[in-house]
């Protein structure tokens, strides 16, 4: 026993040795998850204390759950994380099936110029700042943009997009689809990838049609996938969109768009109340992880396929 062990160790030893290169690229993913994912861990503590920069971590008085206390019997919090789940929920709901939908069609794209050229005009929103994203939203729908410069040469009242809660959200959601649904195109292309032609080619036999095709086996094809991305994100709905919602917001439309990422923002480095954020920062990850156990049960369930 101890032999074969010995021998699965020393093959796996060589295998890493031999296949270096690959391993290095792992590095820098590596060396990012440990300075901002592993090692504040270790200051987990500051949530129970009562921080103060003067005193330092270990000097600073214990208070225990006092913060957390507090937490639950603030509105602002639950507001915070009410507005996370809706944003996030409504644009996963948006972005995801867009994507997918959207891959389908350029699947489809016959001519190689047009197919990559279309592909090139969707892909770059996704290497643009939000600051850049905001800029391009403001120019067309701010009060004195081009949509309401038309929109109000044709007799009707300007729309505030931007300091409106009925509409600020639409701009949120319209925003992150702009953002991102051309680079998740990217990830359905390549499952389509794997779909056996001689499927296609057994529905053209059974006299389907392009679309029949599409809706009997491109699209069940490619349910694993996007459960599988519906999960990963549904991980990432307590801490994602603060970037976005940092540079699209302002205090008149805090009633439907402060997120969590943004009141601890503003609580811990505005108002330099670092335990009561970080306490609220411990609760929003605690939310996060029960919907990563959730989702993943959920995937394992319906496709038999998970990420762990």
């Amino acid at each position: 026993m101890k032999q074969k062990i010995k021998l699965q160790i020393l093959k796996k030893s060589r295998y890493v040795t031999g296949n270096w290169e690959l391993y290095l690229f792992l590095l820098p993913g590596l060396v990012f998850l440990l300075m901002f994912k592993s090692l504040p861990m270790l200051k987990i503590s500051i949530a129970f204390k009562q921080f103060k920069p003067m005193l330092g971590l270990a000097r600073s008085p214990w208070v225990g759950l006092k913060h957390f206390r507090m937490l639950l019997a603030d509105p602002m919090v639950w507001r915070a994380v009410k507005n996370t789940l809706v944003i996030n929920l409504l644009e996963m709901s948006f972005t995801l099936p867009v994507s997918m939908i959207l891959a389908i069609l350029i699947n489809e794209i016959t001519f190689t110029g047009l197919k990559k050229a279309v592909q090139t005009v969707i892909y770059i929103p996704h290497f643009f700042t939000w600051v850049v994203v905001y800029s391009v939203f403001f120019l067309v729908f701010g009060s004195g943009g081009v949509f309401n410069t038309i929109w109000t040469r044709l007799g009707f009242e300007p729309i505030l997009f931007f300091v409106r809660n009925s509409w600020f959200r639409v701009m949120l959601v319209s925003s992150e689809m702009w953002h991102s649904v051309g680079w998740g195109t990217i990830i359905y292309l390549a499952a389509m990838l794997g779909i056996d032609p001689e499927l296609y080619d057994a529905a053209v036999v059974d006299g389907a049609n392009k679309l029949q095709q599409i809706i009997k086996i491109t699209i069940p094809c490619l349910m694993t996938t996007f459960v599988l991305m519906m999960t990963l994100n549904l991980g990432k709905v307590m801490t994602n969109g603060f970037g976005q919602v940092l540079v699209f917001y302002n205090p008149t439309v805090y009633e439907s768009s402060d997120i969590i990422s943004t009141y601890v923002y503003r609580t811990g480095l505005g108002q330099a109340n670092f335990s009561y954020a970080a306490a609220v920062g411990l609760l929003d990850s605690m939310v996060g992880y029960v919907l990563v156990i959730i989702s993943n049960r959920i995937s394992r369930k319906i496709t038999n396929s998970s990420v762990w």
